[in-house]
């Protein structure tokens, strides 16, 4: 563990805590490397729903990591260890660095499944109970670039025991324990980072604890968990972030899981986080929307000023299902935001404008709103692969706004811009 190549270079800190930075040395050869702050690619068994990999490649700019999830991919464990060549292969995945996560960020844990020696995830047959011999022989059979560690993330709702958080961060520092012991003893996984998993609820001392005990390991980076959309107001996560961030190093990458939606990934970047999870745009797909919101924080006060068509309109009659930031349950997820178009709207019938006025994507450039409306409401599959183009290139284009803002000090002019969105809406 100790000739980690994973570095985190960082050019700007603004207001001591946003980060802007290029991490490097990823992969195999350690040639790849990925601009903070930056998303991953969501994937269901190393495809991004919806497209294939053809498909998929028509976007310019995809991020250089690519996460999967143990949830999708521990039933079928015999036979990767047959195959012996790991998941990036079997998956045909070519240049990409691969990052092993232990849940889908996209769909919701059952709790209460959490022991002193296991945890469960939940695949397309059901429950699996992992112990680390069995997470770390996935490890072993997955191959990835890095993996995040094992860890009792249970307690991200709100009304959990002082004792069940405490009890949370304690496992987990076991498990990362055992997990860091066998990945020194493995030759297979020589060269591959461990993020260590900072737990800890809604408690800031846990928190801080978690922070400052994982920081102690010889991890390449971290994973902070419990913090997902719904589980708690903004306010609250923001000052959990803040304290969490101040005990990690500084050359070392914050990824924090769970957390998608503009406005929060915004606030998130500010409180010192470097890495999100890409699956907000296949949640928007899932819903028959497209994302629509402007990030254009250019000089020119003739495009500063237009926002896609039909967006600031766009959500004015829906107050009743767009609650506050914050008001979320943890099952809103499924809710619209402010961020996105409904497709399946009527109004849509008869306009012949693209997605979004200006964006380069396929399916902006060759198709119209009438026809995605069109597709969603007889059910056609060509929907979700035509929205998941848009919905993919849009968001990753944000998070390129985002490293523009905080390059050129604009962050406050994006942030009025993407915030723009959801005044006048609750």
């Amino acid at each position: 563990m100790a000739g980690s190549r994973m570095k985190l270079e960082l050019s700007r800190v603004v207001l001591e805590k946003g980060r802007l930075g290029v991490l490097k040395g990823l992969g195999k050869t350690g040639q790849l490397s990925l601009e903070v702050p930056g998303c991953l690619l969501h994937t269901h068994l190393g495809t991004v729903p919806h497209l294939t990999q053809d498909t998929l490649y028509t976007l310019s700019t995809l991020p250089s990591v690519t996460q999967v999830t143990l949830s999708n991919i521990a039933e079928h464990q015999e036979v990767l260890e047959e195959f012996k060549d790991g998941f990036r292969k079997f998956a045909g995945l070519h240049d990409t660095v691969l990052y092993c996560a232990l849940h889908d960020p996209a769909t919701l844990c059952p709790t209460g499944y959490t022991t002193n020696k296991t945890v469960s995830v939940w695949g397309s047959g059901g429950r699996i109970e992992m112990t680390v011999a069995k997470f770390m022989a996935l490890q072993k059979a997955v191959k990835p670039d890095w993996y995040q560690s094992m860890a009792d993330g249970e307690t991200w709702q709100t009304n959990t025991s002082r004792k069940r958080v405490r009890k949370s961060v304690d496992r987990s520092l076991a498990h990362l324990d055992e997990c860091l012991l066998a990945h020194q003893k493995s030759e297979e996984l020589e060269g591959v980072e461990v993020f260590g998993v900072v737990e800890g609820g809604d408690i800031l001392e846990e928190r801080v604890r978690s922070a400052k005990e994982t920081a102690k390991r010889p991890v390449s980076g971290f994973c902070v968990d419990g913090l997902q959309t719904g589980s708690m107001d903004q306010a609250l996560r923001t000052q959990l972030l803040s304290a969490v961030t101040k005990e990690l190093p500084e050359d070392k990458p914050r990824l924090l899981q769970g957390v998608g939606r503009p406005d929060e990934v915004l606030v998130c970047v500010e409180a010192g986080v470097d890495l999100f999870e890409g699956f907000f745009p296949f949640q928007v797909t899932e819903r028959g929307c497209a994302l629509s919101f402007s990030f254009n924080i250019s000089p020119d006060p003739e495009l500063a000023g237009r926002a896609p068509p039909a967006v600031l309109g766009e959500h004015q009659d829906t107050a009743g299902d767009t609650q506050r930031n914050g008001d979320l349950s943890p099952g809103d997820q499924t809710q619209r935001t402010p961020f996105e178009m409904d497709l399946k709207d009527k109004r849509y019938q008869g306009d012949f404008g693209p997605l979004v006025e200006g964006c380069g994507c396929y399916c902006c450039k060759n198709h119209q709103r009438a026809y995605l409306h069109h597709l969603l409401v007889t059910n056609e599959l060509l929907a979700g692969v035509l929205l998941m183009i848009h919905n993919t290139a849009h968001y990753h284009a944000f998070f390129g706004a985002l490293r523009d803002a905080l390059a050129e000090d604009k962050l406050d002019l994006l942030k009025r811009r993407v915030l723009g969105q959801t005044e006048g809406k609750h």
